[in-house]
């Protein structure tokens, strides 16, 4: 099998343009496959000859062992890649993974907080200082635009246009979109350019970022985490809480005052409206609460 392996790898590469980790994650779980198929079998099974029923039990091992749904799902979408490969190599006519199905996964709804928890957040941040007031912008900026952490720390100074009140961000596979964004945001992130900033020498390629750390270097994911979680912990907030429930409570505080889906959908940057619709279960939670708490015949 290793041929199949080396020439999946070469595809996964170069015409997909995957990262060197999900290369890797996607040849883990064929050689998983590989390796069920050689230990439940006394000769060696060619590519072709592989079923849907070998898959099947392969996936049952894997629920056996526990492995989460989630996990699970992902292992099959790995297999079902790499048969179709295979069909575009004329290794095999047909996939024999095609017609499974992936084990439903529970849709987790996530913490989100509420306008006087962000609030307080930001009241706990130390403006005295130059990573203060910087924290205070990135953080307004998430909440205010519902950014992912990855496009608030990659966002550019040429990609602000406060005039229209709007930015331009880059989400996931390079696709641009523009973004309203608030005043008070806007005050923040002006203010850091023009008094913060600007004593700041940026390092080769970090020119254009908007937030640098004191060595002139674009902050970092990890380093946004960190600083959200020291301030939840400062204010005392006992929720998971990270860069994404900003976006989380973006969109689920715009759905619970009327804000068309679609709309949501095109600040979110989903590719689908699937996607978006989590919000909307959050906000039949926040409407059964609302029942319990004010409704005469609750």
């Amino acid at each position: 099998m290793s041929s199949y392996l080396n020439g999946y790898k070469a595809y996964l590469q170069l015409e997909r343009n995957l990262s060197p980790k999900s290369v890797e994650a996607y040849l883990h779980d064929i050689k998983m496959l590989f390796s069920f198929l050689g230990n439940n079998s006394d000769y060696e099974i060619h590519i072709r000859e592989i079923s849907t029923k070998d898959i099947e039990a392969f996936l049952k091992e894997l629920l056996n062992t526990g492995l989460a749904a989630t996990s699970q799902a992902r292992i099959l979408s790995g297999i079902k890649n790499f048969f179709k490969y295979l069909i575009l190599e004329k290794e095999i006519d047909v996939s024999p993974a095609e017609l499974l199905e992936a084990p439903k996964t529970r849709r987790h709804l996530p913490d989100v907080l509420t306008h006087e928890e962000i609030e307080s957040i930001l009241k706990a941040i130390d403006m005295s200082s130059v990573e203060g007031r910087r924290n205070r912008a990135i953080i307004e900026t998430l909440y205010a635009c519902g950014l992912r952490v990855s496009e608030a720390v990659s966002l550019k100074r040429s990609m602000l246009y406060f005039k229209d009140r709007f930015i331009r961000v880059t989400g996931k596979g390079d696709k641009e979109r523009l973004v309203p964004i608030g005043r008070s945001a806007i005050e923040q992130i002006d203010n850091y350019l023009k008094y913060d900033r600007v004593h700041i020498t940026p390092v080769k390629g970090n020119e254009d970022i908007v937030f640098l750390n004191r060595h002139g270097a674009a902050l970092s994911r990890v380093m946004v985490f960190f600083i959200i979680k020291n301030l939840v912990d400062k204010v005392g907030i006992h929720k998971t809480v990270s860069p994404h429930t900003f976006r989380h409570s973006f969109a689920t505080q715009l759905i619970e005052r009327g804000a068309d889906l679609r709309a949501v959908q095109d600040m979110l940057g989903h590719k689908s409206i699937t996607t978006t619709e989590i919000y909307t279960h959050l906000d039949r939670r926040y409407l059964k609460k609302t029942i319990d708490l004010f409704h005469p015949l609750k």
